[in-house]
């Protein structure tokens, strides 16, 4: 047993904890658990908790569907609000084979290899998100489309009747080790953003995964819903995932800001936007992701810029550590494992090909033409699934099954809401976003 291992049985046992909450996602992003009592601990990092890999979305089939959670000891935290029955602890998993091998397609081995490429040439990518989210009012606990308050950008209370919720959320995040920066109203009615100090990408994205799970489970104690589907509302601000990348080698942060960029970071850049279209389905997943970008500083183009908030990639007006670029396209319905891996790989791309920043683009893009022929982002899921299983570097970094399994799915979902059934698929999909 690894020391770290013993350790972790000696913390449980210190402080009297009753059940393991095992944590992994499908490969959707959509959080799934198990439950062992501490007792089962050792068991679980000698074994593997068994589960039924062909129950999970984008997994093993029914004929090899026996797959192993493996915990992951650096992920632990006490959960602050679930001792009831008992103190209880969470670690995010590992998924293994029957043979102990890593299975390819689970989204936590496909980022740590993205990291590994990144450690291989002496860099390490740190991420920080900016999560949006709606609090809507429920019936018998069924989400409805009806925002809990009329407030707006930053509003104060009676407004923001969202306040002291968001509050709680970050003081439940701090107690889970987590470290929220900001919270505030946004322009949507009924709208919430709460956004992260950076951390290394395999950290930001199970934080992602953590930060979804708390901010619903609160809200449902408020008999309140929390959506993070891209666009509930036709007429408001969609939720976006806004991505903050930074990229640095030993201690140094190579971005910076004003006109003389570092040329590492200027190529991590320019690697994000070669692939930018061919990422698409994967930062927005679903039909309801297209309803979303280019409107309300959604982008639609693949540009660049400074502040400009209208741009695919934005570089915010910060220095020293916090220097960074901003990725605005994605949305809070991806998987951030999948998200995060494949834009580390883009940028490691550009770095490893010195590639050269494209000139800014110094406009309004709102007020932009299709036909001035700037490159644009997917214009649905039809589109970006056809691009990405064109896509030669898709396939060299994500694995042959997953990409089958992924596109497989989309085409499901496209199928039966394509752009004829958009408003049918807010309500089927409300509950699970």
């Amino acid at each position: 047993m690894k020391q770290s291992e013993q350790e972790l049985l000696q913390f449980v046992q210190e402080h009297d904890v009753k059940f393991v909450r095992l944590v992994f996602c499908d490969l959707f992003g959509r959080q799934k658990n198990i439950t062992i009592t501490a007792q089962e601990l050792p068991k679980a990092f000698t074994y593997g908790v068994s589960f039924d890999g062909s129950a999970v979305l984008g997994y093993e089939t029914v004929a090899c569907s026996d797959l192993f959670l493996v915990p992951d000891c650096s992920t632990v935290v006490i959960l602050p609000w679930e001792e009831e029955a008992g103190r209880m602890v969470q670690m995010f998993c590992d998924i293994k084979k029957p043979d102990g091998s890593d299975l390819e397609e689970a989204p936590r081995t496909i980022l740590r290899k993205a990291v590994q490429r990144a450690a291989n040439l002496k860099y390490i990518c740190r991420i920080g998100t900016e999560c949006e989210f709606y609090l809507l009012k429920t019936e018998d606990s069924i989400p409805l489309l009806k925002p809990m308050d009329q407030g707006s950008y930053a509003d104060t209370t009676p407004l923001d009747q969202g306040d002291s919720i968001r509050r709680e959320i970050c003081a439940a995040l701090e107690a889970l080790g987590m470290k929220p920066e900001s919270a505030h109203h946004e322009r949507g009615k009924g709208q919430n953003e709460i956004d992260f100090r950076y951390a290394d990408a395999l950290t930001a994205a199970d934080s992602f995964m953590t930060f979804k799970w708390a901010v619903k489970s609160i809200a449902h104690r408020h008999q309140l819903f929390a959506s993070f589907l891209p666009k509930p509302f036709w007429e408001d601000s969609g939720n976006g995932l806004h991505i903050n990348l930074s990229l640095a080698q030993g201690a140094q942060n190579l971005f910076q800001t004003g006109e003389q960029h570092n040329p590492y970071a200027e190529s991590f850049i320019q690697g994000i936007l070669d692939h930018a279209a061919e990422i698409t389905a994967f930062l927005n997943p679903i039909n309801n992701s297209y309803c979303r970008l280019g409107c309300f500083e959604a982008p639609r183009y693949v540009t660049w810029s400074h502040q400009n908030r209208s741009q695919l990639v934005r570089i915010p007006a910060s220095s020293g550590e916090y220097s960074r670029m901003e990725l605005r396209s994605a949305d809070p319905a991806c998987n951030p494992y999948l998200a995060f891996a494949l834009l580390i790989h883009a940028g490691m791309e550009g770095v490893e090909q010195g590639k050269r920043l494209q000139p800014p683009c110094n406009r309004n893009l709102y007020e932009v033409k299709e036909e001035e022929g700037l490159p644009l982002l997917p214009r649905n899921l039809r589109e970006a699934i056809d691009i990405a299983q064109e896509s030669n570097f898709i396939k060299k970094v994500l694995p042959e099954s997953l990409r089958q399994k992924y596109f497989t799915q989309q085409e499901r979902w496209w199928q039966e809401y394509g752009n004829e059934n958009l408003k049918e698929e807010i309500a089927a999909n409300l509950f699970f976003y």
